[in-house]
C-alpha cells in the first residue's frame, strides 16, 4: 500500500496527516476553515485517496500559514506515497464541470516542481477562504510533491463552482498519474530516474 503519515510543527501551525493513494475516497478533515475542509474532503472522494489531516494554525492572524502549511504537507505526502515511482503512469488529466464551469488539471509526478494557474476568481472569499490563497495551496503541493500542475478554469462562473471544480480535476488527474501502468514496472522515463 502506498501511504505516508507526515508530521509538520512550526510556530505558526501544527499539522498531522495521514494519506493513502489506494483508498476509498475517506476523509477526516479538520483544518479551523470549512470552506477549505469541504474543498479536502472532495479532493479525496473523488481521487478515491483516504486523507486524514488535523491541522492547527494561526487562524487569529488569517488564513495563509494553515493553508500553505497543509499544501507542503499534501505535497510531501504525495511524495512519500510514492516512492521510486516504478510502474505508474505519470500524467495525469481531468477536466471536471460543475454547472456553468469547465476546469482543467494536468499533472506531471516528474520530480520538478512548477505551476500554471489561471482562475479569475471575481470574489475575495469563498466562506473562510481567502481566493488567492487557492493558488498558493496549490503552489505548496507542487513544490513539496516535485510535480508539474497545470489549473485552468475554462468557463469561468460562481467562484465556489470554480474552486471546487478545480479541487475536483486536480483529485481525478492525480488520481490517473499514480495509478499503476499495466505495461511497465519501470520508472516512466528515459533518465531512468524521475
Amino acid at each position: 500500500m502506498r501511504e505516508a503519515k507526515i508530521n509538520r510543527k512550526t510556530k505558526e501551525t501544527d499539522i498531522s496527516m495521514k494519506f493513502l493513494i489506494e483508498g476509498k475516497g475517506k476523509a477526516k478533515i479538520s483544518t479551523g476553515i470549512g470552506f477549505f475542509d469541504h474543498m479536502l474532503e472532495g479532493f479525496a472522494r473523488h481521487g478515491f485517496f483516504d486523507l486524514e489531516l488535523e491541522a492547527k494554525g494561526d487562524l487569529v492572524v488569517d488564513a495563509h500559514h494553515t493553508v500553505e502549511d497543509c499544501g507542503i504537507v499534501l505535497g510531501t505526502a504525495i511524495r512519500d506515497a510514492l516512492g521510486d515511482k516504478k510502474g505508474i503512469r505519470r500524467y495525469g488529466s481531468a477536466m471536471i464541470p460543475m454547472d456553468e464551469v469547465l476546469s482543467l488539471c494536468a499533472v506531471d509526478l516528474c520530480g520538478r516542481p512548477a505551476l500554471r494557474f489561471d482562475a479569475p476568481f471575481t470574489v475575495e472569499r469563498v466562506g473562510g477562504l481567502d481566493t488567492e490563497l487557492v493558488k498558493e495551496f496549490f503552489y505548496a503541493v507542487s513544490w513539496a510533491a516535485m510535480m508539474n500542475i497545470h489549473i485552468k478554469v475554462i468557463n469561468e462562473g460562481n467562484n465556489h463552482h470554480m474552486i471546487e471544480s478545480i479541487f475536483k480535476a486536480f483529485a481525478r488527474a492525480l488520481d490517473e498519474a499514480t495509478a499503476p501502468d499495466l505495461r511497465s514496472d519501470e520508472i516512466p522515463s528515459t533518465k531512468g530516474c524521475l
